[in-house]
């Protein structure tokens, strides 16, 4: 069996689309043995900080040994030193990774049209976006913030001018079918699918993959049209793939945890769209959005392997990091009377502004050299 993390979760901050609970997500992934998996909420990074702390505590007890061991290490002698190292990265092995993700909406045109005339505008081609590393994290937050302030137009969204001058650090899937690429193929537009495809790897290079779902629906009453969709589609994805030579990835559209949550998911779209749960024409899911275990996947796309495997390589790529920030506090204007900066910077050394936080009210020194480093950088320097 391949090894397989989810890189496409909607949580309950993809509000009123999404009924899963991080914490509960999390908690599924680690019994299923997976080793990290992403959150990637419509337009919004508002369940990152949760998805965060729900990790780091998961993570804690593993911490708190790598902790100890590290300051084994600096008092060990040379010989033990190989073997310290050794077992702090089999530690670091076992922590879970969080991956700091987002499903944006890409204009079509730029994320400035908003013309009420042009139904190009009041939507966006679907895209996946997922942070490698700290710069592409910040990356990630400057993109989704710009489109909420300046892109929004029924939806938040982007545009490829800004993906491209935010591509650092970031690892980019097609998403569903509501991206751009599936949108072309299922127009019967392969060449300009290709185009896409040509664009995307040009900056991404091997940080760019298409996504393939299966979400073929079982009981009546769900989406039974997504599917076939999802069969043609994929057809051309893989084709483009072999011919431009893009890796592939597999995931599940998730939008709740277990499968027995489909039906309360579905009372949520009742709500989401205003509709009577009897009304025919109402919209629908294919009741297949489950965080599907690593074996449920492995069922679906056994005859694409590599796609299994694939997740598992992004994995490897990210990187971990701590979004924790020093408080940013407003700024009031000083009384001249209270003194100017210049002359708290002519007066204070860093010495007496190191021992200002880092020791108790007596002059005690109450935290190693280290922690009190840590402290200072944490507060947000000496200036």
């Amino acid at each position: 069996m391949e090894e397989f993390v989810h890189l496409h979760v909607h949580t309950q901050f993809s509000l009123l689309d999404g009924q899963a609970s991080i914490s509960k997500l999390v908690d599924k992934a680690i019994k299923d043995g997976m080793r990290g998996m992403a959150v990637t909420d419509h337009g919004n990074m508002m369940g990152i900080k949760e998805f965060f702390d729900v990790t780091n505590k998961k993570n804690g007890p593993i911490n708190k040994q790598i902790k100890e061991l590290k300051k084994k290490l600096k008092a060990a002698p040379a010989e033990e030193q190989d073997a310290l190292q050794v077992e702090i990265a089999q530690l670091k092995g076992k922590l879970f990774i969080p991956i700091f993700g987002c499903e944006v909406y890409c204009a079509r045109r730029t994320l400035y049209d908003k013309d009420k005339n042009n139904d190009q505008d009041k939507s966006g081609w679907h895209l996946i976006l997922l942070a490698k590393n700290e710069k592409g994290y910040h990356n990630l937050i400057k993109i989704v913030s710009k489109g909420w302030t300046d892109g929004f137009y029924h939806r938040p969204r982007t545009d490829k001018n800004e993906l491209k001058k935010y591509h650092e650090g970031l690892i980019v899937c097609s998403a569903c079918i509501g991206g751009e690429i599936p949108k072309k193929i299922l127009a019967g537009r392969m060449d300009e699918a290709e185009q896409a495809v040509r664009w995307f790897k040009e900056i991404w290079g091997d940080d760019y993959y298409l996504e393939i779902q299966r979400h073929k629906a079982t009981v009546p009453r769900a989406n039974h049209e997504t599917y076939p969709l999802q069969v043609q589609a994929n057809e051309g994805l893989l084709q483009l793939a072999r011919k431009l030579d893009v890796k592939v990835v597999c995931t599940n559209d998730v939008h709740f945890v277990d499968e027995e949550n489909a039906e309360a998911h579905d009372r949520l779209i009742c709500l989401a769209t205003g509709k009577d749960l009897d009304d025919p024409k109402r919209m629908l899911y294919t009741k297949q959005e489950w965080f599907k275990t690593t074996a449920e996947m492995n069922a679906l796309f056994c005859d694409v392997p590599e796609a299994l495997s694939n997740t598992v390589e992004i994995l490897n790529k990210v990187e971990t990091y701590d979004i924790e920030h020093a408080p940013i506090m407003p700024n009031f204007a000083i009384p001249k009377e209270f003194g100017t900066e210049e002359e708290y910077r002519q007066r204070l050394t860093e010495k007496d502004l190191f021992d200002e936080f880092t020791q108790d009210e007596n002059g005690n020194v109450v935290m190693s050299q280290q922690d009190a480093e840590d402290k200072i950088k944490k507060l947000g320097g000496y200036d």
